[in-house]
């Protein structure tokens, strides 16, 4: 079997979607999602420089294919290449397990679970509205909620939006009770110190993690947040490669790892990072604001992982891009379930693409009330 041509395409619903098509001599197809959001074009690009690398390969070769794609330019593949390297991994993957007529997990060490437990995100500016929010979730049948850090508009300021995250968070506490999970993304929006007393505060409230406390350029600085805080820290969302992962695992400076599969470089690298992170009793907790192709990548690694703790789930499946894609994950509220079809287990209908066409919005975009910028 040879690589007959790597298409890429983007589709808007809820918002810009990055998608490529592998196809192969014998007729079988393989459906891959890059993560860099709002900077499609640049991935689109580095897609196209890869292909001619990729023609008349045996799509079977995953690991020798993501080395010269990863390599071959001399420059190692940053965020921008990684995303396209994850979208055309994820894609061979499929590709191998539609050869060999079984699902994904199967090739990556057979189910370890029979469902993997999701979490909703729910957001409000008001404690008893999003006390609301999380109860009628617990009533749905979700364990796990996760909120972020609020913003005024298009302002945010550190301090005010500390005390108002735990006004927040305390009053779902004491809606949902104890047992349901509570989640907080702070998105990387403040600096060390509002983290620390960000984290401090939540301490008495069992928030399952803070997650992206702080921005993830420098691991030094996780270090003193680490070792200052008691509460369990989730990142990684923004690393490309195991090489990024490297000081956080090793230094066991995070409690779960937010893999995301479409920018770490596909299911080539999640898997060796994945392992790494069990010698150190590190649990995953995968990235997932994307679409159909990230949820079903995510459903099999999560199937097959022990050191599995729960999975971002931003849409329902089947709640958008349906057309495009008639065949999402299967689902109930609060799990994503095991799909029994060979490779991903979804399907693409591309002649329904013409009912898609990109949004071509920008990222949003947050200030201080100084008007200086700040991380949305």
């Amino acid at each position: 079997m040879k690589i007959t041509s790597v298409k890429w395409f983007v589709a808007g619903d809820i918002r810009d979607f990055f998608f490529v098509v592998v196809d192969t001599d014998q007729g079988i197809r393989g459906l891959g999602e890059g993560g860099v959001t709002w900077r499609e074009a640049a991935t689109a690009g580095f897609v196209e420089a890869l292909e001619p690398l990729l023609i008349g390969q045996d799509p079977m070769r995953t690991e020798h294919l993501w080395q010269r794609m990863f390599r071959s330019g001399f420059f190692p593949a940053g965020r921008v290449g990684c995303a396209a390297i994850s979208a055309i991994d994820i894609a061979l993957w499929d590709i191998k397990a539609k050869a060999l007529n079984v699902p994904l997990y199967q090739l990556l060490g057979g189910k370890v679970r029979d469902r993997v437990a999701c979490y909703a995100h729910i957001g409000h500016t008001d404690p008893a509205g999003l006390a609301a929010q999380a109860m009628e979730k617990a009533k749905q049948g979700w364990r796990f909620v996760r909120f972020g850090l609020p913003e005024e508009g298009s302002t945010l300021e550190p301090t005010r939006a500390v005390l108002q995250a735990v006004d927040l968070f305390a009053a779902a506490r004491e809606a949902v009770g104890p047992e349901m999970e509570l989640l907080i993304d702070v998105h990387t929006r403040i600096d060390p110190a509002h983290a620390i007393l960000l984290c401090n505060r939540l301490e008495p409230f069992r928030p399952f993690f803070v997650e992206d406390p702080i921005r993830s350029e420098n691991p030094t600085t996780l270090r003193k947040l680490a070792r200052t805080v008691s509460v369990p820290i989730a990142m990684g969302e923004q690393f490309a490669t195991k090489w990024e992962f490297r000081a956080v695992i090793e230094e066991e400076l995070i409690d779960y790892a937010r893999i995301d599969l479409c920018i770490v470089g596909g299911i080539t690298e999640a898997l060796k990072i994945t392992g790494w992170c069990e010698t150190h009793y590190i649990n995953l907790v995968p990235h997932n604001p994307l679409g159909p192709v990230s949820s079903a990548a995510c459903l099999h690694l999560d199937l097959a992982t022990s050191n599995f703790a729960v999975q971002e789930c931003t849409w329902i499946p089947g709640s958008y891009l349906k057309d495009l894609f008639p065949v999402q994950v299967p689902y109930e509220p609060g799990y994503f379930l095991a799909p029994t079809a060979p490779g991903l287990g979804i399907e693409l209908d591309q002649s329904a693409l013409s009912k898609y066409p990109p949004l071509g919005k920008g990222s949003p975009s947050l200030h201080r009330s100084d008007g200086s910028f700040t991380n949305w």
